[in-house]
């Protein structure tokens, strides 16, 4: 796991009546990544987008697509997410009957393999496949919708799940998302998160500054 704290931006609170010409900004601006959140309105309560628009959006950046899949059944559309431009998919356990399948289909596609912790999901859904995936994303808020309130409740998850992948030598990166903003930032890097996803605080602090809002965050 790379000790540099990289930012990944959520296209969820951009403005997406011109979503092509956010992401060129915030690449401009210095984001790591491009975290896209799909949801489907069954396995979450809300619905965004799907893999045609990440498709029109690929062009508009080099960065690598994070992509958060909140969908069930999710198997049957990993394909369509990996050819459309993904880099990572990250999905949810209680999303697939087999977790194993789930990574082997991604992994087929050539992407990284995350998988996403709900605040109140254990530990122990994703404890027999850590040595197989490359990221855990932890949800600092339940799942569905973008500004809500951070919970620190999922701190000692963070810290729990640093320790196992430091004491077995694991490559995996830990995502943090959910009410990630400059004042809690350096609480969820000191328990071991090394990739932060945020949304409403890099588009709206600082009257919008991208730029000075990604560093704040990096370096908090």
């Amino acid at each position: 796991m790379s000790g540099q704290i990289k930012i990944s931006p959520s296209i969820l609170s951009a403005d997406f009546s011109k979503l092509g010409m956010e992401v060129t900004a915030l690449d401009k601006a210095g984001a790591d990544y491009i975290h896209v959140d799909v949801m489907d309105g069954h396995f979450v309560p809300n619905l965004t987008i799907g893999p045609e628009i990440i498709k029109k959006i690929r062009p508009f950046t080099k960065k690598i697509f994070d992509v958060h899949l909140m969908i069930s059944p999710v198997d049957k559309y990993i394909e369509q997410f990996a050819n459309s431009g993904a880099d990572i998919i990250t999905f949810h356990p209680e999303a697939t009957d087999n977790t194993l399948k789930t990574i082997k289909l991604i992994k087929d596609c050539n992407k990284k393999v995350g998988i996403s912790l709900k605040p109140k999901s254990e530990i122990s859904l994703i404890h027999d496949v850590l040595d197989k995936i490359d990221l855990v994303l932890i949800m600092s808020v339940e799942p569905g919708f973008g500004g809500q309130k951070f919970m620190p409740e999922v701190v000692p998850k963070i810290k729990e799940l640093k320790k196992i992948i430091d004491n077995n030598k694991l490559n995996v990166d830990l995502e943090i998302d959910g009410g990630i903003n400059f004042v809690n930032a350096k609480q969820v890097k000191d328990a071991g998160a090394n990739i932060l996803v945020s949304g409403s605080t890099i588009f709206k602090e600082n009257n919008g500054d991208l730029e000075k809002n990604i560093r704040l965050l990096r370096t908090k």
